[in-house]
Parts: C-alpha cells; structure tokens; sequence
C-alpha cells in the first residue's frame, strides 16, 4: 500500500460522507455513491495541455483540496487508497471499453474487485455519467440500484459488465483476468492522455451522475438523460461553456480559460 498520509477526513468532506467507515457491504455503497455523484468525471487537464500524475499525493490535491474530477486512472486509484485504508481487501483490473464500439479497444479503463466476507463486488467510480452509482455482486446475478440493472457476465476468461436496456443487455466493459500493477496503469494513462488519436485527446469531456439524472457533455454537446428522457444543447461560447462547468458540475475556471477542445 502506498505510504502516502492520505486525509480521510478531507477526503469525506468532498463527496460529503458522514455514515459508516468500516469495511462493509454498506460502508461500500454509500462510499461509492457519494463519491460518484460528488467528484466529476473530466479530461479537463488534458485539454488544458497538463499532465495526468497518478501518485496519491497528486491525486488528492487535485480532486479533494482543489474540488477538481478525473478519469479512470484519476478517479479508482484515489478510490482504492480511500477502500484500503478503512480496511478493504481489493484487487485493481484493468478492461477493455465495449459501449457499442465495433473495434477491440486497449486496456484503457480501471476498475476494481473488492472483497467482502460474503463475496465480492465490482467497484468503479471512474466510468462516467453512464457509469455505477454502486457496487455490482460478481457472480452473474442482475442487480438494481435506482432503476438501473446490472449484471457481470462471464465470457471465455474475462467477466463483462453489462447493464439491461429495452433492447437487452448492453456491454459496458470486458474485464481482463490478469494481475494489474502500478506501472501497467502508467503506461495506459499515458496513452489514453497523450496519443493524439486517443478520445480524450481529441474530445473535451465532463460527466457526473446521480440518481434519476446523468449530466454528460462531450466538447459543444450537453446532455441531461433523465430514464428515457433526452435532453441536449449545443455551448455555444467559452463563456457559456465556464459557466456550465461551474454551475452544473462545480468546477470553477478564471475567466479567460481556454481548452483544446471545443473550437469555438
């Protein structure tokens, strides 16, 4: 376990936890929902032209102390410090992206496996504003949260999250049975913020969920989906696109700032 002296307390304060801190089936799903729904997915560093550290110490100043979101990486990692330090036995995974994708995707995305006395559970904090407000059991069985199904699904050796829509099962992610360590998680995180091929580097994104409302914006486009409703608009200024930033998803730029991504 990394050494470094992580604020809790600080850490608590963010996603505005007060409720149970032990190593538990609820102490999780509460975790998972407030930090969900409290720090924001966002590439925004990446559009700013800065780097993405993954040390802890980085990590909690960007999204405790400076009220900033992330990706992935960014996001799971900090998660999975928080877990281990409470007393959680976990594994981290690494997957491949499917969300209606054609190609084979790279290991791009982080997740991770927690262990609890009456089995184990998916927890990802790091997907986006379609992604888990909770843990989902391993094993196969769906499970609901706020009206939503999911369910992992054993295919050959790896295990796909999916999630249950009008037209069936729809494949989130495919996770990969090897053993991950810190270093596979560089290379990916530099990969995914630097190669100009990559979508989040061609592409500006924020997202944050919560139960009954996902808030997605993707460069111009903002999307509110509400169950079935969808409801989208086009930014039509960097004015305009700060301001959303800092009204809908609480992150609060200088006036002036300007990102990569959109072309204004």
């Amino acid at each position: 376990m990394d050494g470094y002296p992580l604020d809790l307390g600080a850490y608590f304060d963010r996603i505005g936890h007060d409720g149970p801190r032990e190593p538990t089936l609820a102490c999780l799903e509460a975790l998972h929902l407030a930090h969900a729904t409290h720090i924001p997915f966002e590439n925004l560093d990446i559009q700013l032209g800065l780097p993405i550290p993954l040390d802890l110490a980085s990590l909690e100043d960007k999204l405790v102390r400076r009220r900033r979101g992330g990706y992935c990486f960014e996001q799971n990692t900090l998660f999975a410090a928080v877990l281990r330090r409470l007393g959680f036995r976990l594994e981290t995974l690494e997957a491949r992206v499917r969300f209606g994708l054609p190609e084979l995707t790279s290991r791009g995305h982080m997740a991770l496996r927690v262990q609890l006395p009456g089995g184990d559970w998916l927890a990802d904090v790091g997907f986006g504003g379609e992604g888990l407000l909770g843990p989902v059991p391993w094993g196969g069985a769906p499970h609901d949260r706020f009206g939503e199904t999911f369910r992992l699904q054993p295919m050959g050796s790896r295990t796909v999250l999916q999630e249950l829509r009008p037209e069936g099962w729809f494949d989130f992610y495919a996770l990969e049975p090897e053993p991950v360590f810190p270093v596979d998680y560089l290379v990916a995180n530099h990969y995914t913020s630097t190669f100009p091929g990559s979508r989040f580097v061609q592409t500006l994104t924020v997202q944050l969920p919560s139960p009954g409302i996902r808030h997605i914006l993707r460069n111009r486009n903002y999307t509110v989906l509400r169950g079935e409703e969808v409801r989208s608009r086009e930014i039509g200024s960097p004015e305009e696109l700060l301001q959303l930033l800092g009204q809908v998803f609480g992150l609060d730029f200088p006036p002036g700032t300007r990102f990569r991504n959109p072309a204004f």
